[in-house]
């Protein structure tokens, strides 16, 4: 049935806009290309087909061509170009598309528009799920699809990058994240930033037509970065650009401005367009293999976003406030914010040698939903922006790709203090006051936390045995938040969520590290049923759980189980490190 929809909607365009056929085309034919090459005017350039590629791909085949005239004699085909209509006998034929690196002449592969006509009948994509923990390399673009293929490779057909115009970051964050962004087709321009304050909404849009240049506007505010392309076919209030894929995220609402070309820059591996977002136009809501659609007018909903960097060792601390506005994609977004907060941080204050920074904050949810809690502590002495930006995003990407439609995001609101040396101690003794107990007796405990130059802090708690308490063996754990963490929330680590509510409540539930905690436990299983930890059940309640753990929808036994909990704290400072001791209690 969706093949026959996208028939009749090819069919209704073909009449209304004269296409030739992929069947019509032959080596030899020559037409124009239109794109812009300076300011906003459409040029038109030269085409001469060489050919025609067969199934170069799944079910997708190419027009190969030469380009001339303009200036593509010194900059071959170049970045910003994607998307290129091409006419033959003033038919349209297709969409500039592919090419290939080092080329000495400008030869490209031109995208049919049958299969670019396909994009506006392709159905929706099944809900997103993160498919497992971040690494500690930070790359939350793993859950994106890789584009191995646009790197340099002189003798493959590649997709002509995509070029990002970057505006307000520095130039560390750039070369910073540069890597995850080439391996998903995107271009970043170092060093010369053309980015604006383009907004997406405010006004009535302005008009677009085939061959005009349109920016992709991912950030805008304070910090602002676009993805550019050119249109390739427009209809009414509906339109076709790239050629390609931008990001294949598939059904979105990414906001798209006209931009202007500020000037070209000739490279020997790829040449590019140096642009800078205008006015707003639309919404790109279609993100597919064979290219984009979008729809002029459409306002797309971007997330307010505000970070706020102060140096607490100052003489008279004064914060750095940045303001911006990011898109609203479950894929997107959290990556977007990691790059938002590392150069804020890279921006402010120093990254190199011994820091600390705290980070406080909330992300609000449509709906009334309850709002992601962010409060955590960080210390080193290398990379600590990258560690930081990374431990802010997780969990806002965790939220989103946990695959609860309602969790929209509305608002993010950071806070970051910094210091300028490193603040952190580790746990290094734990001492009982006894190492028998009886029922009803209590039991001290002395945690000992040391730092550099011979910092050393010390910190009581006091456990009393409730009568009654079973005997034998009792731990007792000084433990940081990771580990804390780790051990009681590992079982819904490796389950899905229940309920927007428990997700909240889990990741809001995760402990600060800027303290430590003493934890009572007793080697003995502790099961999870219905989000709910049951500690040390009867043996007859235990063995009907094992038994018929997938209805009870309960994991496998935790190791031990908790009795009581007390937290410490040793101030503004980062605790790490873990130390157990035994008691027993006695009759």
């Amino acid at each position: 049935m969706r093949f026959l929809c996208g028939l009749f909607v090819a069919a209704t365009i073909s009449a209304q806009t004269q296409i030739i056929p992929l069947k019509d085309i032959r080596p030899g034919m020559k037409g124009i290309g239109k794109t812009v090459f300076a300011g906003t005017r459409i040029e038109s350039f030269d085409v001469e087909v060489l050919g025609v590629l067969e199934n170069i791909g799944p079910r997708q085949s190419l027009i190969l061509a030469r380009l001339s005239g303009g200036p593509l004699a010194q900059t071959g085909v170049m970045q910003g170009m994607s998307g290129s209509p091409v006419y033959i006998n003033g038919r349209l034929a297709g969409a500039l598309a592919m090419g290939f690196a080092f080329s000495k002449e400008p030869i490209a592969a031109i995208r049919p528009i049958e299969d670019m006509l396909r994009v506006e009948t392709a159905g929706p994509r099944p809900p997103v799920r993160l498919a497992g923990p971040v690494g500690s390399d930070g790359k939350l673009t793993a859950v994106l699809p890789p584009r191995e293929d646009v790197l340099a490779a002189g003798e493959r057909m590649v997709d002509i990058a995509t070029p990002l115009s970057f505006g307000g970051f520095t130039r560390n964050t750039i070369e910073h994240f540069a890597p995850q962004l080439r391996s998903l087709g995107l271009e970043p321009l170092q060093g010369v930033s053309g980015g604006s304050r383009a907004q997406p909404s405010g006004g009535p849009p302005g008009t677009v037509e085939p061959g005009a240049m349109i920016t992709v506007q991912l950030i805008s505010g304070d910090l602002s970065l676009g993805a550019d392309g050119t249109v390739t076919y427009v209809d009414g209030n509906r339109m076709l650009a790239f050629g390609h894929r931008f990001l294949a995220v598939g059904i979105t609402a990414l906001p798209f401005s006209r931009a202007e070309v500020l000037t070209l820059i000739p490279n020997l591996a790829s040449s590019f367009k140096i642009s800078s977002a205008r006015d707003w136009l639309g919404t790109i809501t279609q993100d597919r293999s064979v290219g984009v659609a979008g729809e002029v007018g459409r306002p797309a909903g971007m997330i307010p976003v505000s970070i706020s960097v102060t140096d607490r060792d100052a003489t008279s601390p004064a914060p750095f406030n940045y303001s911006l506005r990011v898109v609203n994609d479950r894929l997107l977004s959290p990556f977007l914010l990691q790059m938002a907060v590392f150069s804020a941080i890279d921006a402010t204050e120093r990254t190199t040698g011994d820091a600390s920074y705290t980070v406080t904050g909330e992300v609000e949810f449509q709906g009334g939903a309850a709002p992601l809690k962010l409060d955590n502590m960080y210390s080193g002495d290398f990379n600590l922006a990258s560690q930081v930006s990374l431990a802010t995003a997780v969990p806002v990407a965790y939220v989103l790709q946990s695959g609860f439609d309602t969790l929209q995001l509305k608002r993010v609101a950071l806070n970051v203090q910094s210091f300028s040396r490193k603040r952190q101690v580790q746990i290094d003794q734990l001492w009982p006051s006894r190492w028998e107990v009886h029922p009803g007796e209590a039991v001290d405990l002395k945690v000992v936390l040391a730092g550099e130059n011979a910092l050393e802090i010390t910190r009581k708690a006091s456990y009393r045995v409730p009568l009654g308490a079973p005997l034998g063996p009792l731990q007792f754990t000084a433990a940081d938040a990771a580990t804390t963490n780790l051990t009681e929330y590992r079982q819904l680590l490796s389950t899905q969520p229940k309920s927007a509510a428990q997700l909240l409540s889990f990741i809001n539930g995760l402990r600060p590290n800027n303290k430590a905690y003493i934890r009572v436990w007793r080697a003995e299983p502790a099961y999870e049923v219905q989000g709910e930890i049951l500690s040390d059940p009867p043996p007859s309640v235990a063995l009907l759980l094992s038994r018929s753990q997938p209805a009870l929808s309960a994991t496998p036994p935790v190791p031990n189980s908790r009795v009581a909990e007390f937290e410490i704290s040793a101030g503004d400072m980062v605790i790490s490190g873990s130390k157990t001791v035994q008691v027993e209690v006695k009759e």
